[in-house]
C-alpha cells in the first residue's frame, strides 16, 4: 500500500470526509509530509472504491458544484489497520536494534 492510500484511508477512519477535507487531514496526520496532488487523490479514491475499501457516503451541491463525501468500508478499516500493524512491526525490529546497541 502507498503511503498516500494509506493517510486516505486513515483520514477516512473518524468519518466519511469530502476531497478537500481528505486533503487537509492528510496533511495534519502527517505533519505536512504527505500532500498528494488534487489528481492524485481522486485516482486513489477511484481505485479504493473500485476495490470496495471505500465509498460514496453521500453528495450535496455547495456553490453550484457537487461534492461527494467518501466513507471508508468495513474491509478498508480492516485493511488500514493491518497495515499499520505491519509497519509497526517492520519499525519494532529496527528501534529494538538500536535499544540493544
Amino acid at each position: 500500500m502507498s503511503e498516500p492510500m494509506y493517510f486516505v484511508l486513515t483520514a477516512l477512519l473518524d468519518g466519511p470526509l469530502h476531497g478537500h477535507a481528505i486533503l487537509k487531514r492528510i496533511g495534519e496526520l502527517s505533519a505536512g509530509r504527505v500532500r498528494p496532488t488534487v489528481g492524485t487523490l481522486y485516482a486513489i479514491l477511484e481505485r479504493l472504491a473500485a476495490r470496495g475499501v471505500l465509498a460514496v457516503d453521500h453528495e450535496e451541491t455547495v456553490n453550484g458544484r457537487v461534492r461527494r463525501y467518501f466513507r471508508i468500508t468495513d474491509e478498508g478499516t480492516a485493511i488500514v489497520r493491518d497495515e499499520a500493524r505491519r509497519m509497526n512491526e517492520a519499525a519494532a525490529l529496527v528501534l529494538n536494534r538500536e535499544a540493544l546497541a
